[in-house]
């Protein structure tokens, strides 16, 4: 989508008896615990997440954001999977001219990851506890389904040791977060730093993925960036979204469908379809490197293969 718990200790204390009349005990007056205080928000975060809000309501109005896993009004077959498995994994949606990211579809090379890929959240202090835990739980959640489609081995890890970072940051957080976390965190690159703090409110969310400069083909690391400022399905599109297109289905085209790599926001979360171009894409049979000429006499028999598997 270009436009990823409460712990209670109870202390229990037991009291001696002796044979005394007991003694009536007056529990004293509980003493009242401060609100925690809410971190400040700005005017522009608060109109973002007032955008953000009628964006969702409007798209949900005009029957998008749909969350069908196998819609049966977008019907499709081998021929529909090699030409959009060509389009979301063989094109690229944005270059980098000069550091400064630019949309324009220009053809690629198939990209994927080879390495265990170790996901990282970092929540900004506008997350709340309750939708930072709804986050990980969410995360974890996809992150399983994802390595069951690709083979990788993928799980949670701190930030620190991440190489799969995901940030949820409201506007104010942008501005700031981005930039003291860069000396931990390798893969905030100076360029994808200046991206985000400067992140306009018509992108949603935007996954960036960084390869070896020895093998441009092979990825090494990914930084999601997630507005805090959503909630509710946009939140979980941008997650499912932004991780998908983080290991390798980097392209958005809007002819296709039914996926959730397509702007136009009919789809909200991953659908058989895409499912099946990502199982595509880390078919043995297809290399990192690959350009789509060479790629292209094998997607047939490889798009067949994967709906066969696919059968629900």
């Amino acid at each position: 989508m270009k436009l990823s718990h409460i712990l209670v200790l109870v202390a229990l204390f037991g009291a001696g008896c002796e044979a005394v009349p007991p003694t009536p005990v007056v529990a004293p007056a509980p003493v009242a615990k401060p609100a925690p205080s809410k971190p400040k928000v700005s005017e522009e975060s608060t109109r973002i997440a007032a955008y953000y809000a009628s964006v969702q309501t409007r798209l949900l109005a005009q029957g998008k954001l749909r969350q069908d896993f196998n819609p049966p009004d977008a019907p499709f077959n081998t021929d529909t999977l090699v030409r959009n498995f060509e389009k979301v994994a063989l094109y690229d949606e944005y270059t980098n001219q000069e550091g400064v990211f630019v949309e324009e579809q220009t053809a690629s090379y198939l990209r994927r990851w080879q390495k265990p890929v170790r996901v990282g959240l970092y929540f900004g202090a506008s997350v709340t506890p309750d939708q930072r835990v709804k986050d990980r739980k969410f995360v974890s959640a996809f992150a399983n389904r994802l390595a069951g489609l690709t083979g990788l081995n993928i799980r949670l890890t701190s930030i620190k040791n991440a190489n799969f970072v995901m940030l949820f940051l409201n506007r104010d957080e942008q501005k700031i977060d981005p930039g003291l976390l860069a000396a931990n965190v390798p893969q905030l690159l100076p360029s994808i730093v200046r991206e985000i703090e400067t992140s306009p409110r018509n992108i949603f969310c935007v996954a960036y993925a960084l390869s070896n400069a020895d093998n441009p083909t092979d990825y090494s690391g990914a930084v999601i960036l997630v507005k805090g400022e959503h909630s509710d399905v946009m939140r979980r599109s941008c997650i499912e979204e932004e991780m998908t297109q983080a290991l390798g289905l980097a392209n958005d085209d809007p002819t296709v469908r039914p996926s959730i790599f397509n702007d136009d926001e009919e789809f909200a979360l991953l659908t058989r379809h895409d499912e099946i171009l990502l199982k595509m894409l880390y078919d043995p049979r297809l290399r990192v490197g690959m350009t789509p000429e060479r790629a292209r006499p094998l997607l047939h028999s490889v798009a067949e293969d994967a709906l066969k598997q696919s059968h629900i």
